[in-house]
Order: structure tokens, then sequence, then C-alpha cells
């Protein structure tokens, strides 16, 4: 065990902290559903961005992101930074649909948008699908790095991790709320950027590192430092970089990075006081999230290639490890030994803060589905407020356990983003058309689930013992892309529409923009002025140069490319500039 008694002591003090802020809200909480999932609606747009940032600013993140740089290099962080389009769509063009929905989850839309038997069935399968199956493997990929730092700094082994952590958060979250993860969400979001630029600054100021100049000129780094990758090898350049950005974004739904928002994204847009709240909350988040966040990581990614060059030097240096999670991820917490007393209690509070946020909001946004899309829709939908909320704390408890349970089975956090990457290939489409074309129905959804599902299995289990010939997960992607956007399309056409009444309804309600909805055979009536198309593509180009810029200036900042950095920069301040000029034009109430 690596804690000294003062690392301990501000571990306990973070954890009383943090404890106290989330118990704060417990009564208010337990008032009804509206409270306890959506905070009342009363939330604004700074609490509410933070609080997302702080939901992907998880334990497995910074692992995620070293394991990228230490097996493709910088370039390969291309795999996430491309839903930077993903997330700006969401901001301009469906944070205010979402808003003025007024549905209780995101799930809530199916009942909203299609018609009979068939949205109550999507609505009651989605729910599972994505509040147990999809969430249960995230939750898991976060332990599974719990269990990875809590091995290295703390000696203890998975089991150990997984219980003692999955346990005190589900406690805490099923206490708490909405309320409380958000509130506490701000404080764990400070404390955990305060770790990260520690362990950035400590993995630096190492011996063999010997500071950015020491750690750029080293030879062990040298071919991992570009931010775009090397167009003279195509097959790397297309998994790494054509794929995400011509492909990966737009056609994958994944959690935080869903096409047209989704999931707790979704969920803290409801929270919104009005849509201008929401599609300010969400632009914070972004920007956050990809131009703030990544350097501090990926600086430690770097050096640790120099502390520990091979998997068995990280071995060697912890041999008490289960030599099956030894991976290129545990790097990150392998560098975090090297913290000063004290500090290291900081950055270890830190990655407990990134963890209980993220758990946290995975367990309310999980238990919302199982409650208000499952319990309430189709089981018992008579009882009282407060019957409810008691079914959302178990749930949460549930939940906990079966992520804690998957979490013993993985291995490394690349292999999770992966699997749920193919899971979703293809759907994403549809989701970024449902809400302005009317020709898309409910068995337009459940066609597109079902078959990346099955092209997931396919390619996960059945593919190799087939005899074929690997296939790399960009090209499987593409496949999977492929497969089931002509699965979804040709079920959309062999279908029927959901009945005009709703889609009369829908159309009233949520006002959608753009000429999708013609031939709908219902009355559109006016288009609101105040909504331009054209200002909503300009602000989404815009605010992407906004993100892209920042992360190269920053990125050519610390390379010592003075000139680069202050261009970058530059373009990226005056593309901030004009978002904010064009916002007026987006059409917010």
């Amino acid at each position: 065990m690596r804690l000294t008694l003062l690392d301990w002591a501000v571990v306990a003090c973070y954890g009383a902290v943090a404890l106290v802020t989330g118990l704060w809200f417990a009564r208010r909480a337990g008032r009804g559903t509206a409270e306890y999932f959506l905070a009342g609606r009363s939330m604004p747009w700074w609490l509410l961005g933070t609080s997302m940032v702080a939901t992907t600013f998880s334990t497995d993140t910074p692992n995620l992101v070293t394991d990228m740089v230490r097996t493709g290099g910088v370039s390969q962080n291309w795999l996430w930074w491309a839903f930077v389009l993903t997330g700006m769509c969401t901001v301009f063009f469906y944070a205010k649909l979402w808003r003025r929905s007024g549905i209780l989850t995101d799930i809530g839309f199916y009942e909203l948008r299609y018609s009979g038997r068939p949205a109550a069935f999507l609505r009651g399968f989605r729910a599972i699908y994505l509040g147990v199956f999809f969430n249960v493997m995230i939750m898991a990929t976060v332990t599974l790095a719990a269990i990875k730092i809590g091995g290295v700094l703390l000696g203890l082994d998975k089991y150990e991790v997984a219980i003692g952590a999955g346990a005190i958060t589900a406690v805490y979250s099923a206490t708490s709320g909405l309320w409380g993860v958000v509130a506490t969400d701000f404080l764990l979001f400070g404390i955990a950027m305060i770790g990260a630029v520690a362990a950035a600054w400590y993995a630096l100021d190492l011996p063999v590192v010997g500071g950015l100049s020491g750690l750029f000129s080293n030879p062990a780094v040298h071919d991992k430092l570009a931010l775009l990758p090397d167009f003279s090898d195509m097959k790397t350049a297309a998994a790494v970089f054509i794929v995400p950005i011509a492909v990966q974004w737009w056609s994958t739904w994944y959690p935080g990075a869903e096409p047209g928002g989704g999931g707790y994204i979704a969920q803290r847009m409801l929270a919104a006081k009005d849509e201008k709240n929401a599609l300010q909350a969400t632009l914070w988040f972004n920007v956050a999230h990809y131009a703030l966040r990544p350097w501090p990581w990926i600086i430690v990614a770097l050096a640790s290639i120099v502390v520990y060059p091979t998997l068995g030097s990280i071995q060697a240096a912890f041999p008490h490890l289960d030599p099956s999670i030894v991976r290129n991820d545990l790097a990150y917490p392998a560098m975090l030994v090297f913290l000063p007393s004290g500090l290291l209690g900081l950055v270890v509070a830190s990655l407990a803060a990134a963890y209980m946020s993220t758990i946290s909001t995975h367990l309310n946004w999980g238990a919302s589905y199982v409650v208000d899309d499952v319990y309430r829709r189709f089981i018992v939908s008579d009882r009282d407020e407060r019957h409810y909320v008691t079914v959302g704390r178990i749930a949460t408890l549930v939940l906990i356990v079966f992520a804690c349970t998957v979490s013993l089975w993985l291995q490394n956090a690349l292999q999770a983003f992966q699997i749920l990457l193919q899971i979703g290939a293809g759907t994403g489409l549809v989701f970024l058309l449902r809400w302005f074309w009317w020709r898309i129905n409910a068995w337009s959804e459940l066609a597109a689930m079902v078959v990346s599902f099955c092209v997931a299995l396919y390619f996960q289990f059945m593919h190799a013992r087939l005899g074929f010939a690997p296939m790399d997960p960009s090209l499987q992607l593409v496949v999977g892309v492929a497969v089931t956007t002509v699965g979804w399309v040709l079920v959309t056409l062999l279908t029927r529409p959901a009945a005009r009444e709703t889609l009369q309804a829908f159309h009233d309600h949520i006002r959608p923009m753009g000429p999708g909805w013609n031939g709908a055979g219902i009355e559109l009536g006016r288009p609101d002025p105040s909504e331009s198309p054209a200002a909503a593509f300009l602000a989404w180009f815009l605010a992407c140069v906004v993100v892209y810029g920042a992360v190269f200036g920053v990125g050519y900042l610390l390379y010592g490319r003075t000139a680069g950095a202050l261009a970058c920069l530059a373009t990226a301040a005056l593309a901030a500039w004009g978002v904010l000029r064009t916002l007026p034009r987006v059409g917010l109430r």
C-alpha cells in the first residue's frame, strides 16, 4: 500500500465533503421522479455543462487515452476527437428540441414521435437495451479502471475494489438523486482537473523524462507525437482519422456522444431551465470535454512510454498485479506512484471523484429508464411518486451489481471502447433524422438496433471461428454501418409511418425546421422566422473549429512550435467570436 497517513487524510477529507454535499439533497430528491431524475427542471447551464464534463471525466478516460497513445501515438485520439462533430451537432440542432419535448427521459421520445404497439414496445425494449445492457458495459469499463488504479496504488485485488467502490457509490447515488449528482459533480470536476494537471507536472519532473524538452526529444516517443496520422500508411490513416471523421461520428451511437443527443446528455438537457440553458450547457460541455482536458492525460501517457517502455516493465514494477489486467491502459495509474505524499492523496481523491461522478450519473440515468419507461409504463402505473423513487433506488443497487460483475471479465479500456462502437455502428443516422424526417417509424429504430447488434456479435464471436482472416476494427465498423443502414432504410420504406395524429401532435409540439416533414399529410404551419438552418450549420462548423483550433494550439505550444500554436489559437478565438454572433439566429426561446 503506497499511500501515507497524509494521503489518506486528503482522501478522507474529499470523501466527507462529497458525501455531505450529495446527501444534502436527499430529502429533496425523494419528493418525486421529476426531482429525483431531473432536479425539478431548474438547472442553469454552467452547472449542467460541468456535470456532463465531470461524468465523461471518468477513471477509465485517462486510461483509455494512455492506451491509445502508447499503442498508436497522439493521433489515435481522433478515435474520440471525431465526436466533436457529433457533440456540436447536438448543441445547435437538437438541444432546444430535447428541452422543448418536456419528457422525463429520452426514451419517452418514442411514444411522443411514434404510435401504437410498436412505439410502446420500442420504448420498453430500448430502456432495457440502453439502461441496463449498454449502461452496465460503460460502468463496467469505469470499474475496470478503478480496479487497476486500486491494484497499483492500494495493493487491492479486483474483487475488493469492485465491491468497495461500487457499494459506496451506489448508496450515495440511490440517496441523493440528480440534485446530489450534479451538485457534487461541480466539486468533483475541479478536484479531477487539479489531479490530472498534477499528474502531468510530476511525470515531466521525473529525471528519466527530463521535462517537456526531454520528453519530446526522447527517441522512444518520437514516432508518437504527430497530431495527424501518417497518410502514407493509408490503412492506419483510415482507421485512426478517415473512418472516424467520415463515418463514425454520424453513424455510431456511443454514450456521451450520441448522434442527436441521448442518454445522460439528454437527461441534462431535459433538466435545464429552458432551451437557452440546454444549448449553453451542451456547448460548454463539448468545449471543456474536448479542448480543455486531453493534454494532461496525453503528457502522462507519453512519459509512461519512457518510464515503462513495455508491458513487461509494468508487470515487473507491480509483480502483485493479476497479469490479465496488465495492459497499456495500466500505465496511467502506474505513473501516479511517483507523486509525493499528500499530492498522491489528492490525485487518488481526484480519481475517486471521477469514478463517483461517472458511476452516479449512469446509475441515476439507468434507473430513470427502469422506473419511468419500464416499471411505471408497463408494470405498475398507479402508485404515488415516492413509490417510484423507492423503485429507482432499488434499480440503482441492482445495476451496480451487474456492472461490477462484468468489470471482472474485461481486460482493457480500448477493448470495451471498440465493442461499444461496433454494437452501435449504423444506428446513428436514425437518431439524427427521426426529428426531421416524418417517414422514420418505430420499426426503423428496432431494425437498426437489432441489425447492428447482430453484426457486432458476428464480428466478436463468429468471424474468426468460421475461418475468415481477422478484420481491422475500423473495417468492421464500416461494414457494420453499411449493413445496418441498408437494413433500417429498407424496413422504413416497407413499413407504415406513424399515425397522422401522432405526427401532427409531434410537429406542433417540437416544431422541427427543414423540409423533411413535407409530404407527411399534416398541417405544418408557418416556419419560425427566428430559426435559421443556415445559421445552425454555420454555428456548428465554427464551434468545431474552436475545439480543434484549441486542441492543436495547445499541442503545438507544448511541442515548442510557437508560430503554429499562435495561428491555431487565433483561429479558435476568431471562430468563437463567430459562434457568439451567430447564436441569436439559432432560434432559442
